[in-house]
Parts: structure tokens; sequence; C-alpha cells
């Protein structure tokens, strides 16, 4: 538990926000021992923190059942956590999303198992007028493939996207071909897309307006990655995930420029 509250200190200290969550059997809204150490361990850290939690839960049921259910699952973490937290931690919201906001498919039971949660979102209080800028990895073409490490993470210079969409800019293009040919060339190389997004602070991903789900961040990779597959590359060599808001270059976001940096897609060597 100590563990996990030095790096909850240290994700905090460079990072403006992050995110924990906790997860409920079917059709409950009772904390397992385990949730109940994690959230013991929140309650613990000493700095300034505002906390908001979201409730959710999987497709059975009816919406107004399920509307009910996530709002009661947000609820028994709320008060679990009053019982704990000292003065310097705001319970600033409690939400329940109801089953209208689902992050991932319940094509699977281990699936629809990980919609059944309440998410706590963690916010560092700032100074007015503060902003913090978060890591810029080099690019993905500055390096030999020789000289990369796997798991090292790597920008896609120049690939960002319309905002609320999946859709990247034109200036894109000539990146993603650049990385297409890189693939093609370099047969054993396997990546993981990793998408974001900027400024939707009240959930953990943003909802794509074409396709009118709320897990947009993926659905930016994804995009990236049917590009890949179109030029030729095996889709087992490239994952897409979905990262959220939690990960933004700059924070908070100002201005139009600030919006697109974090509408981006980053890129993880898995396999050389």
């Amino acid at each position: 538990m100590r563990i996990l509250i030095i790096l909850i200190f240290l994700c905090l200290n460079s990072k403006a926000q992050m995110l924990t969550s906790v997860y409920f059997d079917y059709n409950s809204t009772k904390l397992s021992k385990d949730s109940e150490k994690k959230l013991d361990s929140l309650s613990r850290l000493n700095t300034e923190l505002k906390f908001r939690i979201f409730g959710n839960c999987d497709v059975s049921g009816t919406s107004h059942y399920n509307q009910i259910l996530s709002e009661n699952r947000a609820r028994s973490v709320s008060a679990y956590l009053q019982k704990k937290i000292g003065r310097n931690i705001e319970l600033q919201s409690v939400t329940g999303l109801g089953k209208e906001k689902q992050i991932n498919d319940n094509s699977t039971e281990e699936l629809r198992s990980r919609n059944r949660r309440v998410d706590i979102f963690i916010d560092r209080v700032m100074a007015s007028g503060e902003i913090r800028s978060g890591k810029i990895y080099a690019s993905f073409f500055s390096k030999k493939i020789s000289e990369m490490k796997v798991k090292d993470t790597f920008s896609l210079p120049q690939v960002n996207f319309i905002g609320g969409r999946h859709v990247w800019l034109p200036k894109a293009n000539k990146v993603l071909a650049q990385l297409a040919d890189l693939l093609k060339n370099n047969s054993s190389l396997e990546v993981e897309l990793q998408g974001h997004i900027c400024c939707d602070y009240d959930n953990f991903d943003g909802q794509d307006l074409d396709l009118k789900t709320f897990n947009l961040s993926f659905t930016r990779a994804n995009a990236i990655k049917e590009f890949l597959e179109l030029q030729g590359i095996h889709s087992f060599r490239i994952k897409a995930t979905g990262q959220g808001h939690l990960n933004p270059v700059v924070y908070p976001e100002r201005t139009e420029d600030d919006f697109s940096k974090n509408r981006r897609v980053e890129i993880v060597l898995l396999k050389k």
C-alpha cells in the first residue's frame, strides 16, 4: 500500500491529473477488500487534491436500471472516502454515467467486467495561471531502429486530429506514409498506437462525433491502424489503445494550438 501511495504522489508531481478505478461484481454496489485498500491509499495522499467520482456499468438491463446502479456505485465509493480523507482533499462531484458511456465493448465477460467500475479522477490543485507541460517524446523517425529500445515511447510529429473526430489533419498524411514505409521495410517491428484527446475532463475519454461512441482516443489510434493495414501492414503487428485525456502535452489548454497538440497519437515499440 505504501508503494501505491508513493507512485500516485510521483505521478501527480509530474502530471496535473490522473485516474484510478475500482471494480464491482455483477449487479453489485459493494466494495471489495482490494477496492477498500486502494481507496485507503488515496485517502492518505497529503497533496492538495480534488476527487471527481464517476460510476459505470455494463449493458445488462435497462437504461434506467443501470443509471441507478452506476449512481449507487459512485455513492459507495464517495461514502467510503468521505470517512477517510483529510481537509486537503475535496470530493468535488459524484456522478453516475449509466450504460451510455461504454469505454470497453461488451463482447466478452472480461471486457464487461471492466465496465463495472467507478473511476476516480484525481486533480492536483494548481496555482492561479499555472500551466503544466507533459513529456514530449522524440520523433519515431529520429533514431535508427538499432538504437531504439523495446517499450520506448515516441511521438508522431504533425499527426493531430480534428476536434471530436478520429480524422487527422492533412499535415499528417506525409508522416503516416513515412510510418507505413518504415514498417514495410522493417517487417519484424511491432508497435502500439496510443491515442489521446484534449479538454474533456468530465470523462475518461471523449465522444467520437462520427461514430457516436465515447472512446475517441481509441478510435484515433485505430484509424491509423486501419490506414496502415490498407498499406499492407499485418494487423498483428499493430496494437491500438486509448489513453483518454490523462497525459496531456499542455494542461490546461488555452489556445487552439494547445488543443491540437493534445489531439494526438503516440507510438510505443513493442518488438523489433
